[in-house]
């Protein structure tokens, strides 16, 4: 066996083991003859533990939340960026592959039900978002140069003290790791495929231009990352959920049949067979899950990196928007996309068995996988040409490409803000070695762009899953750990818990600022 196919069979197997429960094809904990994945019940217990612990209160303050978005704050707060600019940070990140690519793998691995677990995995992952969020806002520090940072790493040295230092240095390890996969190396080929099919040029020269171009924003760090998305953000997702409405309502008459295979689906109907399959729940659930997770980033310790740097005071605030980012990158933006394929109507191939082929009417049923699949039901809806492609080739094209760019831009972020805490633990480290560091890190990530658009296929996704599992373990401990005083931030107690190596922070005890603004 050739080296690239046997890194092949055992980043597969890892992967199985994590998102499927299965090793060497055997299940590890089955139920009535089902494996039950372990990140499965890791990421729903938790998302259901806080849910229940806060008394439904992400449900209970979202649209109040929401209506926060389009207030200003009379003050600002000290921090590096808007909460309004730290969510669209955070969303840049969240809002990738996953919201187009990521849907499509969802839908052909666990059919339309497996939409109906990624609901599931956001509204519980809107808890674990928000105590990300104010737990990150609550125990961020500030640097020799009066900077602030913040995010896991942060609330488990300080919140829960030196004794799980090693829990902190798990988390940027599985930080690192998951930027240069999940953050670059994923996003990184997504573009290069997608630039191949519009422009017709080799994916290397679409990493090319993507490197240099995210360069170009990364080297002016944080508040320059933060300016961009919060130009970019908004228009790009308005524009491809009007796009996608668009699409939907030209093919209205199929939304009903869409949303009976969706929760007959998600709960194991088959209609051929008449009956109810334990294997078709499980399936639907874990595919659901693991592209739920990989689109919103609940859980998984990234986003609270950007939330913790917002211009407040105000944990829960800015806990609130941390949930929302959740809810907009799930709830509307992956459903969108997931109706516009299971609702679209066209002529597409599909292999059967045997070898022969048929035609059917929706892209989820055909033989197209992944962001093709996504590409190919805009198409249908928008079929004039422009430039001899396709309307919706372009639109869905051109929004893998914006959303892709952006993410890459955040994600930079998260891997160059895990690598300085490790840095910073090092005897004699230094502020001028940190922006030393910060160069080299910068550079590095260009570099695996380029090389990233052009990877295979399906190592970096197996790689991705395996990532994202790496570092959302450690957080999520950290999470259950101080979920005590999430509890307490929810109620409005703004210094709950206790400062490790350090006092309270006076901004915290002192007059509410910058919630909610931007």
């Amino acid at each position: 066996m050739s080296a690239a196919p046997a890194l092949i069979d055992h980043v597969t197997a890892i992967s199985d083991l994590i998102w499927l429960g299965m090793w060497n094809d055997q299940p590890i904990l089955p139920v009535m003859g089902q494996p039950i994945p372990p990140m499965v019940i890791i990421l729903l217990g938790a998302g259901l533990y806080f849910m229940i612990g806060l008394k439904g209160y992400p449900l209970r303050t979202l649209f109040p939340a929401m209506a926060g978005l389009f207030k200003k704050s009379k003050s600002q707060g000290a921090g590096e960026i808007s909460p309004f600019a730290a969510l669209s940070t955070a969303l840049s990140g969240q809002v990738g592959t996953g919201n187009l690519a990521g849907v499509a793998t969802a839908i052909t691995l666990g059919g339309p039900g497996a939409i109906f677990w990624m609901w599931i995995t956001a509204l519980f992952g809107m808890a674990l978002a928000f105590a990300e969020g104010s737990l990150a806002v609550r125990f961020r520090s500030q640097a020799a140069d009066g900077t602030y940072r913040g995010g896991p790493m942060t609330y488990i040295t300080i919140g829960l003290g030196p004794k799980w230092i090693w829990l902190a240095v798990l988390f940027c390890l599985g930080a690192l790791f998951s930027a240069l996969v999940t953050g670059n190396g994923i996003q990184a080929q997504s573009l290069g495929t997608s630039a191949n099919q519009l422009f017709g040029v080799e994916p290397w020269v679409g990493g090319v231009v993507a490197a240099i171009a995210v360069f170009a924003v990364i080297i002016g760090g944080v508040k320059s990352i933060g300016r961009v998305a919060e130009t970019i953000v908004p228009w790009m997702a308005g524009a491809y959920l009007l796009m996608a409405l668009i699409a939907i309502i030209l093919n209205i008459g199929d939304i009903p049949e869409t949303f009976s295979r969706i929760f007959s689906g998600a709960f194991g109907y088959d209609a051929a067979s008449g009956g109810f399959l334990g294997a078709m729940i499980m399936i639907a659930i874990r595919s659901g899950v693991a592209r739920g997770l990989f689109s919103n980033e609940a859980g998984q310790g990234s986003t609270p990196i950007a939330h913790a740097v917002a211009q407040t005071n105000d944990p829960a605030a800015q806990g609130r928007f941390a949930m929302m980012g959740t809810f907009i990158d799930t709830i509307v933006i992956c459903t969108m996309t997931a109706l516009v394929m299971l609702t679209v109507e066209g002529s597409f191939v599909h292999t059967l068995e045997n070898g022969t082929t048929e035609i059917v009417k929706h892209a989820w049923q055909s033989d197209l996988n992944g962001f093709e699949m996504t590409s190919g039901a805009f198409a249908a809806a928008f079929s004039p040409e422009l430039f001899g492609v396709p309307i919706g080739t372009l639109i869905a094209s051109i929004a893998l490409i914006l959303f892709v760019f952006t993410t890459l831009l955040t994600w930079s972020y998260y891997g160059e803000r895990a690598i300085t805490y490790l840095y910073d633990l090092v005897p004699g480290s230094s502020l001028q070695g940190e922006k030393v560091l910060h160069i080299l890190w910068r550079i590095l990530w260009c570099i695996v762009i380029y090389f990233g658009s052009f990877a295979d296929l399906e190592t970096v996704w197996r790689l991705g899953d395996i990532s994202n599992a790496v570092m959302t373990l450690p957080n999520i401990v950290a999470l259950l750990a101080l979920s005590g005083v999430v509890f307490a931030l929810a109620k409005g107690n703004r210094a709950a818990g206790t400062d490790h190596g350090r006092e309270t922070p006076k901004e915290l005890l002192e007059e509410i600022t910058g919630a909610p603004g931007r």
